[in-house]
């Protein structure tokens, strides 16, 4: 090989800093966050908290943090995953919504909480649902730790396919 063949060097291009705002759009690109959630992830990446403030309330201001399609996203994932509403309601709490943004969301859940809960026992327990009562106790807890309603709980443990 040639000397006038050979490549020529590259140059290091120099990363740019990315704005609050920059970092903030890249994070709601991935998956909806709550305002509070948004808040605490820049801060943890080294942003001021008046920065991630500003950053974040811009972004909700032109669109694209919402905290109440956040939530409604969130009733909607945890539910189809096999969790009930006393887990979500508390969920969407940790996440610094409000009592009426929180009863918002869980009222837009179209499903039946004891039929998530049936469709549960029985991913777990067969389709024919726990019988013997150690099994069913163990459905019991399994729902009641993924927070079902008692009511939901017993339907779901007493399942008859027949009904």
């Amino acid at each position: 090989m040639q000397d006038s063949e050979a490549p020529a060097p590259r140059r290091k291009r120099r990363v740019q800093e990315q704005t609050p705002v920059q970092r903030a759009l890249a994070l709601l690109v991935r998956r909806e966050h709550s305002r509070k959630e948004l808040t605490r992830k820049l801060q943890a990446r080294g942003i001021e908290n008046e920065a991630a403030d500003a950053a974040v309330a811009k972004l909700a201001e032109a669109g694209w943090q919402d905290d109440t399609r956040f939530a409604e996203n969130l009733v909607r994932i945890r539910a189809n995953t096999g969790y009930g509403p006393i887990h979500i309601r508390a969920e969407l709490g940790t996440h610094g919504l409000d009592s009426d943004q929180i009863a918002a969301a869980m009222d837009t859940f179209e499903g039946d909480w004891t039929e998530n809960a049936r469709d549960l026992v029985c991913r777990r327990f067969g389709d024919a649902g726990p019988q013997e009562l150690p099994a069913r106790r163990k459905a019991a807890d399994l729902l009641a730790r993924r927070g079902f309603p008692g009511d939901s709980i017993r339907q779901a443990t007493r399942y008859d396919p027949e009904d």
